[in-house]
């Protein structure tokens, strides 16, 4: 059961831990059963697909988009994305901070940083975002606003490994606060369904989790 799942998750979580419901590829009627369940926060990976959830499901639920997203979509997100995840190139953060400004709103995002194993991931390695915040860019762009950090583990069954990278991120994430941005930045998105709990230990914020909540991939 879904709702099951839902308070079961939500509860076993510590406080300033959030969940980020990974709907993608399921149908409205799961999306449902979690937010009656109490689930606000919903995360998507495809523009089209969230956009038909967008338009017929509660104006209440916080859209996250958790996806590689490509600058050419940004615009149609644009005016009700609550937080996009993976902003792993400084043109796509451009953009969107472009369309936050035609929308007359400050899009919160976070950067997506490469630690993982696989060279698919997208991402910034640790010494790009760094000198991608060293160069200020950022700052100029008045329609985004960098929040925190975003990554993914190694897919394996390495524990060792899983937790070495989240605390790379982790690392980078302190120092980044500290030395660019103060308060205002304070989200780490990071752990899914295999590994959430290690991902806890080493700082995470936002878990985002699907199968474990909706089961496999519905189509």
């Amino acid at each position: 059961m879904i709702a099951d799942e839902i308070h079961s998750i939500t509860e076993s979580l510590p406080e300033g831990v959030r969940l980020v419901a990974v709907s993608k590829y399921h149908p409205e009627t799961s999306i449902m059963a979690a937010y009656e369940a109490g689930q606000r926060v919903f995360g998507e990976s495809h523009v089209q697909e969230m956009q038909r959830k967008y338009a017929i499901l509660p104006k209440d639920i916080e859209w996250h988009f958790i996806g590689h997203l490509q600058t050419n979509k940004v615009k149609y997100i644009a005016p009700y994305v609550s937080l996009i995840h993976a902003v792993d190139t400084p043109k796509l953060l451009a953009e969107i901070s472009k369309q936050g400004v035609k929308c007359g709103r400050t899009i919160p995002c976070l950067l997506q940083l490469h630690v993982a194993q696989e060279e698919t991931k997208f991402g910034f390695s640790v010494e790009e975002a760094e000198a991608f915040l060293q160069s200020g860019e950022w700052r100029e762009m008045k329609g985004a606003e960098l929040r925190g950090i975003m990554c993914m583990a190694s897919l394996t069954d390495d524990e060792s490994l899983i937790a070495r990278e989240f605390e790379k991120a982790r690392q980078f994430f302190l120092h980044a606060k500290a030395s660019y941005f103060g308060d205002s930045f304070c989200e780490c998105s990071w752990g899914m369904s295999d590994d959430y709990p290690i991902a806890i230990k080493h700082g995470s914020t936002m878990v985002r989790i699907g199968s474990k909540i909706f089961g496999n991939r519905s189509y």
